[in-house]
């Protein structure tokens, strides 16, 4: 489980194919004081396992179906990527509860400054604006955002200078995919409603 406040940006190092797995490098400088071996970290919103860590980086195991499923297959060295580790129970949550379950990549379509802030309008297909309501939560690329703005299937968030500073939103423009995970209530509600007794 994370909150979806980003702790570090990092940047990869090597994404390739392996024998068995796709393996992903990160070099970071904060993130790996806090691992261990096994530990779950969230990369750009997706939960993945560390593999190895030392105190220059972090390595992981990506499944084809993670790759597939998120904005990972445009990864390429020097991207940046948000990190977060897992909530401890005795920390404090500063955004939403944001599980690191991907449910689909979705696409920026307008992001430019307005004033001081930055106003970013997002694409989100198949039909997943369904769990979107004005000033509910999103997690963009694992960061907790709240939403401004629904019309079909786009939304909106505002950003403020810190979390462009703080995020790898600074550097993605206009057509890039980000990873997108909606409200867990939301999905909950969704399957539970039809089923209530009468």
């Amino acid at each position: 489980m994370f909150t979806g406040i980003i702790e570090e940006v990092g940047r990869v190092v090597a994404f390739t194919a392996g024998a068995t797995a796709w393996k992903l490098q990160i070099a970071a400088e904060r993130t790996p004081r806090g691992v261990v071996l096994g530990d779950s970290v969230a990369v750009n919103g997706c939960c993945l396992t560390v593999t190895k860590f030392d105190s220059t980086g972090l390595w992981f195991d990506v499944l084809e179906e993670t790759r597939r499923l998120t904005n990972f297959a445009q990864l390429a060295p020097g991207s940046m990527v948000n990190l977060e580790l897992s909530l401890r129970h005795d920390g404090r949550i500063g955004g939403h509860f944001v599980t690191g379950h991907i449910d689909v990549p979705g696409r920026v379509d307008q992001f430019e400054a307005r004033g001081k802030d930055h106003y970013l309008r997002v694409y989100a297909p198949n039909g997943f604006s369904r769990y979107l309501v004005y000033k509910g939560s999103i997690a963009i690329d694992g960061i907790s955002l709240t939403v401004a703005e629904v019309e079909g299937d786009f939304f909106a968030a505002w950003l403020i200078p810190h979390t462009l500073a703080a995020t790898n939103l600074r550097e993605k423009k206009t057509g890039d995919q980000v990873n997108l995970e909606f409200d867990l209530l939301a999905k909950y509600v969704e399957k539970l409603v039809p089923h209530r007794p009468i």
